[in-house]
């Protein structure tokens, strides 16, 4: 009986571990796999076709919400009409499922953005679905509709209980307190976990209803992981967090926005070091464990609300070092990958996790020093100017504003293996020689696009909105490739850039000299040194390679690169050590 007794008690001990909203001493990073209209970039076929780079490097992946929203294009998902039809605007219910099981098969998870606060009709504001699973049919009507809910001023007469939370005027908001609403919530997580195969659930809008209901749905259905999008201060989300206690048990994570508003502060002059000291989830050794950390995420990009500019890298390393679970938005991932691979894997080989210590963590006028505690070494992150301090200490990855070290101990090999990225460099996207430029891949219904490029004190494109215009410089892939050129003197780079038009404007981007910009505004990479070949002298000996490294051939003295060049198709060559466009 007694070791009977002890089994069982092994048993719901683990349950309730597992019931706890996310898991304890979690070393794992999470990407945000989408921004705000990316249905191409970010479909289904194309996540999955990624998945041999992505699952090196995440462990989670958060996608948009999959259920079906009334349209299958330009639709991000936030208004659901179905919860048990998965087809969207980012492919269909079995694109997503393939690309669900080649992630798993990888070891990377992948989390839904689940959107249960409000519900969208099919034909006007309240006719829900009937649909079925596991032979039950669910459907949710006026009396599972708040009856402050705004369709009570529009022709219809809901019945629900007032709602515990804040109002979402989109779509119509549903009365958690409902025995129906909560079967059918249930069912739909049931189906997400147990049928679509994903590992937990990113709670949109959880504001608009009582905290308690996400923990009553996650005791049910039992995710591996669940955060919550509380977009409040501190005070709020620690409020949240224990509103959802089941048993005694904080049932979700939740997002660090408190480290978001502080890095907003500090990255975006570079100054304010001590603000990265004012209260936040990931700081608090208590909390750390229920921290999501991000710099930026499809909702702050979008809204242009992030100033962080130059310092995206810098910032992004924070919180790769700082405990918590780390999120890194993709479109960040894109514009700086080689530093990110290299952040999350000095991170991993020093065994940071959720629950990790912090041993130190210093401000003065000119930086701030970090210093974590992992289960195979500490990370000491040095930022802005700051001095470095005393040890034995070996440099993993530096960049503009930032240092991050691990002690001597920390096997750091693999950040050998880590390649500087390239990208497809169309042809026709040429920087000559001491010119300052940018270019913007752009679909072709875009015709009227213009630059608007800037720093703290400057303003590089006219000074009046919505600044010059850019011009088309060819195409690739379909798409026209734009330029931007500046042609004044310039006694500074710009910091930041945004491409608009008629089709309206990008986020607020990094600049970078040559950058190459996607329609969304995401930085793919950096031309640097090409020169079309028209305009290169007679040189010899000359080896000519292909744009990854490969010697083609030696071409003798008195050659000249057009020469070197002749035969071989249009593309990026690298003869001796410049690139040419050919």
């Amino acid at each position: 009986m007694k070791r009977f007794f002890i089994s069982i008690l092994t048993v719901l001990t683990a349950h309730a571990m597992m019931a706890q909203g996310w898991p304890a001493n979690y070393g794992g990073v999470m990407l945000q796999g989408f921004y705000w209209d990316s249905y191409t970039d970010t479909n289904w076929a194309n996540l999955e076709s990624q998945a041999d780079e992505l699952s090196q490097y995440f462990d989670l992946i958060w996608v948009p919400n999959s259920a079906y929203a009334g349209s299958l294009s330009n639709n991000m998902g936030y208004h659901p009409v179905y919860w048990f039809d998965h087809k969207s605007a980012f492919g269909t219910e079995a694109q997503l499922r393939s690309m669900i099981n080649t992630f798993k098969q990888k070891g990377t998870g992948i989390i839904e953005d689940v959107v249960i606060n409000h519900r969208a009709g099919v034909s006007n504001w309240v006719n829900f679905p009937a649909e079925t699973y596991k032979g039950t049919t669910y459907q949710l009507g006026l009396a599972d509709i708040c009856k402050d809910d705004e369709c009570k001023d529009n022709g219809y007469t809901p019945t629900g209980a007032a709602d515990t939370g804040q109002n979402w005027g989109g779509a119509r908001d549903l009365d958690h307190t409902g025995q129906n609403v909560q079967k059918n919530v249930n069912a739909y997580l049931d189906f997400l976990l147990h049928d679509l195969g994903y590992v937990g659930f990113r709670y949109d809008f959880v504001l608009g209803y009582a905290p308690k209901y996400v923990g009553q749905y996650n005791k049910t259905a039992q995710p591996q992981f669940s955060v919550g999008e509380c977009w409040e201060n501190y005070n709020t989300i620690v409020s949240w967090l224990n509103g959802t206690k089941q048993d005694g048990a904080i049932q979700s994570a939740a997002f660090d926005f408190p480290t978001k508003y502080n890095i907003n502060d500090v990255f975006s002059t570079a100054s304010n070091w001590s603000k990265l000291d004012n209260s936040a989830l990931a700081t608090n050794s208590t909390l750390a464990r229920y921290a999501v950390t991000f710099v930026d995420n499809h909702d702050t990009g979008r809204q242009g609300e992030s100033p962080l500019h130059a310092n995206v890298e810098a910032a992004n390393a924070y919180i790769l070092t700082l405990p918590g679970t780390p999120c890194v938005w993709l479109s960040h991932w894109k514009g700086f990958k080689t530093a990110i691979k290299k952040q999350v894997l000095t991170r991993k080989a020093a065994g940071i996790n959720n629950e990790s210590q912090i041993l130190t963590k210093q401000a003065s006028s000119n930086g701030y020093v970090l210093n974590v505690q992992g289960t195979k070494g500490s990370v000491l992150l040095v930022l802005g100017t700051a001095e470095m301090p005393t040890g034995n200490w070996k440099l993993a990855v530096e960049g503009v504003n930032y240092k991050m070290y691990v002690s001597s101990n920390v096997d750091i090999s693999a950040l050998d293996n880590v390649k500087e990225d390239a990208f497809d460099v169309p042809a026709c996207a040429v920087v000559n020689e001491g010119e300052t430029c940018a270019f913007f891949e752009a679909p072709t219904s875009y015709t009227d696009v213009k630059c608007w490029a800037w720093d703290s004190a400057n303003n590089y494109t006219g000074g009046t909105w919505p600044g010059v215009p850019c011009t088309k410089v060819g195409t690739n892939k379909g798409k026209n490739v734009w330029k931007w050129t500046y042609t004044g003197t310039l006694t500074s780079q710009p910091t930041g850039i945004i491409f608009n038009g008629s089709f309206g404007q990008t986020d607020d981007q990094p600049f970078k000299n040559g950058g190459y910009y996607n329609e969304a505004g995401a930085l793919q990479g950096v031309v640097t040194g090409i020169r079309p070949v028209t305009a290169a002298t007679a040189r010899g000996p000359l080896k000519v390679y292909t744009a990854d490294g490969r010697l083609l051939q030696t071409i003798p003295d008195g050659a000249s690169v057009s020469e070197a060049l002749d035969g071989l198709p249009h593309g990026l060559y690298i003869v001796n050590d410049k690139k040419y466009a050919k």
